[in-house]
């Protein structure tokens, strides 16, 4: 009779502490927390990734805890072992440097914290998902709209920062347009530099130095996104060159918009962020709570080909700038266009 009183005892005791394990559970995953780890939250794109972001997991009922890593991979590194020590579900990365969070990622995986790569893939670490416009495409387009308004002549391959994986996969969608007419002879590569940190400060001097280096003979510049662009033109407004030579970019900076608006730059590449950045929040969501993302795509990292979210981009010139004023991203007063 005691035996049997206390399995019912034992028996009822495991009933409770697995109901209050589901109950704990089903609180965590009904109020999920989300670290979000960026890059460098001074740099416009990201603090505007950020903002559609956490109201897009508010939403979804989740709480979002901000880093920025200030363009610095130790502080990055500091920041993400805080997002472990707090507890989060899910912790999603906008890498400084794509190659140096293995590391981090295991103790992330240690803790049982999904962890997620925004717009850059972070290489050789045990990512659960990544989520990305498709970067080769916006390769495609910057080369596209440079080679249509000068489809001669001397080109300048302006690249991203070399720790930035996004950099090599817009260069490869940038060669796959230009392959043709180089073959041809059409257009020559006179120079190609990597910037660092997308500086366009770096970028004004590479481009100073190449226009000096070539008596002032380029045609075209592949600039890799508006900062670089921004840089480009600055160098070839003091050699009186703005507006002669095309340049492409991406991100649709306002700055950018401008330019484009004026002549200075050729075309820029729109990735809606509130569409990358609602994505993110929904897909962290779902891992948050065990649910199946729809992936379209998988990126090998160097560990595991990696399960991927990517989005469509769209190309931007003076003729369609106005998709910007549709989406809400701009207002018409902002990019001064009627």
């Amino acid at each position: 009779m005691n035996k049997i009183m206390r399995k019912s005892i034992l028996a009822a005791m495991s009933v409770a502490v697995f109901a209050l394990g589901s109950t704990a559970a089903m609180a965590d995953s009904k109020n999920p927390k989300i670290g979000f780890s960026i890059d460098d939250l001074r740099v416009e794109r990201w603090a505007r990734d950020r903002d559609f972001f956490v109201a897009a997991a508010d939403k979804l009922g989740a709480k979002v805890f901000v880093q920025s890593a200030d363009a610095s991979e130790q502080r990055q590194i500091a920041q993400i072992e805080n997002l472990i020590s707090r507890g989060v579900d899910v912790i999603v990365i906008v890498p400084f440097n794509a190659t140096v969070l293995s590391n981090t990622i295991k103790e992330a995986k240690k803790a049982g914290i999904k962890v997620v790569s925004y717009d850059r893939l972070i290489l050789n670490a045990d990512i659960d998902a990544y989520i990305s416009f498709d970067n080769e495409k916006v390769g495609e387009m910057q080369a596209e709209g440079v080679l249509k308004a000068q489809p001669k002549g001397n080109y300048y391959l302006l690249g991203g920062s070399p720790t930035d994986n996004n950099a090599k996969m817009l260069r490869e969608g940038q060669l796959k347009v230009l392959k043709p007419a180089i073959d041809s002879g059409d257009i020559k590569i006179v120079g190609q530099q990597w910037v660092k940190d997308w500086s366009a400060t770096e970028a004004l001097s590479i481009v100073e130095n190449a226009l000096t280096a070539n008596n002032n003979k380029i045609d075209a510049i592949v600039a890799s996104n508006d900062g670089t662009a921004g840089g480009a033109i600055q160098a070839l407004a003091s050699q009186k060159m703005a507006g002669k030579v095309p340049v492409s970019g991406q991100d649709a900076d306002l700055a950018a918009v401008k330019r484009v608006i004026a002549g200075t730059q050729s075309m820029t590449v729109y990735k809606p962020l509130k569409l990358i950045a609602s994505e993110a929040a929904k897909l962290s969501v779902q891992l948050a709570r065990n649910e199946k993302p729809s992936y379209n795509a998988q990126y090998e990292n160097g560990v595991k080909k990696v399960d991927t979210i990517l989005l469509k981009p769209t190309p931007l010139t003076s003729a369609n700038v106005n998709i910007l004023v549709a989406d809400g991203f701009y207002t018409s007063a902002q990019i001064g266009s009627k």
